[in-house]
């Protein structure tokens, strides 16, 4: 076994993330194993792992694989030996026909860091073919007149091994007339010429039988025969000659069948039948017949099969001229066959890598190969994507590319890419493939929280009852999974007095807000606090906003009277003058409330009097006025019961007194049990 390798030193790379991450390597790398055909599939062709000094964990690690041109895999790799086996027994002939030596391509990818090594089989034939003639009889006239040492050619046997291993020397059966030698075409195929020993008499042997062999130099070696019929004919002293001894013509290989690929033509002096020609392919190959077909009488030569300029691109035939006296001229036909555009390029892909971080600069997304079994322009290839597309074409040896992101994506923006790789080729007209691969860019944690808005401000009355919901805070995350699961939280507060925890809590899962006990808007009116929200992706990320919680007053407290004083034992007492106005401040009532807004606006109004007519209270100062002079009629004393109440219907009493006998009338604040009476009673 022969193996060569060379490497070249990193030009650059890009660390690895969570997966393939691009190593470009130049210069080029080759192995090579001979192999000989029809070797059981499974047999050891050699150990990749030696050959390319990496041990058995290097190989695995970095992801070794073969890739053969085409669809078809020959070559298989045994990852716990590093050994490379055979996929099926590989037959020469059916590879590479005639060709020799017969090369099988492939290479070895070598994925992290991403490295191409060209190898090749070089598969060795063995004798498994004997010499074959195409026809059991072949018919040789010769002239009576033939002098001894003419020749004459015969046709040539048939074998598909090659070197040693094909035709390589002929014999020809003991008689008194001829020997036989072995010439060698141009092409190297060898071919066997009768030699006249001795004159020969048609009236004494009319026919001579032979039997011709041929062999092979095989191990052990193979024969064919066939019957070599002689027959003596009397003297025909012109032979047909061709126009040209070397005919040359190109045909396409999309000729349809029937086609005309050229006619020869040869001329022959005699006259009547030693001047009749036939036209026929001499010492032609399985090849040339199975393609051709010649017409015995014009010389056309047609097409009879549809060429293929990818499995044969040319055709040397020998044609015979044969005249009715059994001399024959001979001449060459070179076809070349000409492509055409008939096959569009392959694409084969070797590694896909389809779910891309979204952070990853430079990424490895795929590598693949192309080719087209055509020639020329119709055979070269042109890669490319669409534009726009935040990854980039790179080109390897041997028409492998690997398709890389251009720069670090981003999920947000995009998450799946649809990528269509177009091979094109430059015939006419141009033949193109396409491959649509999806790309899907994973998530990573590279977006916090964000509340739907900087600042909350909520409502909670006073003397809510526990746990009530007061409002529901928000925040959205932009990436996905577990890196946008949102946990919400209170944040320790900048006063350490304002007892947070005892007050308020949140539902973490969805940002709920709930007062823990009854506010008091006497004791607090408002407090701030902050909440934050944090993701669950690794290492998390957090945001936080200002929530401030106004409580709302409720008319929980009933108006206290100042004046008169609540806690005296009597009504107050006022004393009015007889000859007061109309209009004369008698006194006035002074209460507060300790609600706020319209809970502790107070209006007063007179509930009773001794003389309902003579004295009335200003409704929002609660000052008592006379209506109207005093008369000799009205009574000395007067009792008055005033209320005093709030917005929303909280209230107190009080009663005064007023003697006018005495120039003045009594004001008292009832009781706290006559209050209540006299509250229920208005």
């Amino acid at each position: 076994m022969e193996t060569s390798l060379h490497k070249a030193p990193q030009k650059r790379q890009v660390p690895a993330i969570i997966f393939l991450l691009l190593l470009w390597e130049a210069g080029g790398a080759s192995i090579r194993y001979p192999v000989v055909e029809e070797t059981d599939g499974g047999s050891v062709v050699g150990n990749l792992a030696k050959d390319l000094g990496l041990s058995l964990r290097e190989l695995v690690f970095r992801g070794a694989q073969i890739l053969s041109k085409g669809n078809k895999q020959l070559l298989q790799l045994e990852q716990k030996s590093g050994n490379l086996l055979l996929k099926e027994k590989l037959d020469r002939e059916e590879l590479c026909g005639s060709t020799n030596p017969c090369i099988l391509h492939f290479q070895v990818l070598l994925k992290s860091p991403v490295q191409f090594i060209q190898g090749e089989i070089q598969l060795q034939d063995v004798n498994d073919h004997a010499p074959e003639f195409m026809e059991d009889e072949i018919l040789l006239k010769v002239l009576e007149s033939s002098h001894p040492g003419a020749a004459f050619p015969l046709k040539i046997a048939q074998d598909l091994d090659v070197g040693s291993n094909t035709v390589q020397n002929y014999t020809i059966s003991t008689n008194a007339h001829f020997h036989l030698l072995t010439r060698n075409h141009s092409d190297g195929r060898k071919y066997p010429e009768l030699v006249l020993d001795k004159a020969l008499d048609r009236e004494e042997q009319a026919q001579i039988r032979l039997t011709l062999t041929a062999l092979d130099s095989g191990s052990p070696p193979k024969t064919g025969t066939t019957q070599v019929v002689i027959v003596v004919l009397d003297i025909n002293d012109n032979a047909p000659e061709f126009a040209q001894g070397l005919y040359q013509v190109q045909v396409q290989e999309n000729s349809p069948v029937g086609s005309l690929v050229i006619a020869v033509s040869a001329r022959d002096l005699d006259a009547g039948t030693n001047g009749e020609l036939s036209y026929s392919l001499f010492q032609s190959s399985n090849q040339v017949l199975r393609a051709f077909e010649i017409n015995t009488i014009t010389g056309e030569i047609r097409v009879r099969k549809l060429l293929d300029f990818e499995e044969i691109q040319s055709y040397r035939m020998e044609i015979e001229a044969t005249d009715g006296g059994g001399l024959s001229g001979k001449c060459t036909v070179v076809i070349y066959v000409m492509d055409v555009n008939d096959n569009a390029p392959e694409l084969t892909m070797s590694l896909l890598i389809s779910d891309i971080p979204e952070n990853s600069p430079e990424t490895v997304v795929a590598v693949f190969g192309i080719s087209d079994p055509d020639s020329g322009d119709n055979g070269k290839m042109v890669c490319s994507i669409q534009d726009h597309l935040p990854f980039l074409l790179k080109p390897n040896e041997e028409n492998f590319y690997t398709l890389v992101t251009e720069r670090a994506l981003d999920r947000e923006s995009k998450a799946e890419y649809n990528i269509t790789i177009t091979v094109s080729d430059m015939g006419t007209p141009r033949l193109t493939t396409q491959h649509t691969i999806t790309v899907q860019v994973s998530d990573i944690n590279d977006n916090a929280p964000a509340f739907t808005q900087t600042s909350y401000t909520l409502f909670v009355h006073e003397n809510n009852s526990p746990a009530l919901h007061i409002g529901t805070i928000s925040a959205t995350d932009s990436d996905s999974g577990s890196n946008a699961h949102i946990i919400y939280s209170l944040l320790p507060p900048h006063d350490p007095q304002l007892g947070l925890d005892s007050l308020i809590s949140i539902n973490a899962d969805n940002g709920q807000l709930f007062a823990l006990r009854a506010m008091d808007y006497e004791a607090l009116q408002a407090f701030e606090f902050h909440v934050g929200a944090t993701d669950g992706g690794s290492p998390a990320l957090s945001s936080q906003a200002l929530v401030r919680v106004v409580v709302l007053d409720d008319n929980d407290n009933a108006p206290f009277v100042l004046y008169p004083l609540q806690n005296a034992s009597a009504p107050c007492t006022e004393l009015l003058p007889r000859a007061a106005e109309p209009g004369y401040l008698v006194t006035k009532v002074v209460a507060v409330d300790r609600d706020s807004g319209q809970n502790a606006w107070l209006s007063f109004q007179l509930l009773k009097a001794t003389e309902p007519g003579l004295f009335s209270v200003w409704a929002h100062n609660g000052e008592v006025r006379t209506t109207r002079l005093l008369s000799e009629r009205d009574v000395p004393k007067h009792r008055l019961l005033l209320l005093g109440q709030g917005q929303w219907r909280s209230s107190a009493l009080c009663q005064c007194h007023t003697a006018c006998a005495s120039g003045g009338w009594l004001l008292s604040a009832l009781p706290a049990s006559a209050r209540g009476g006299a509250q229920s009673r208005a």
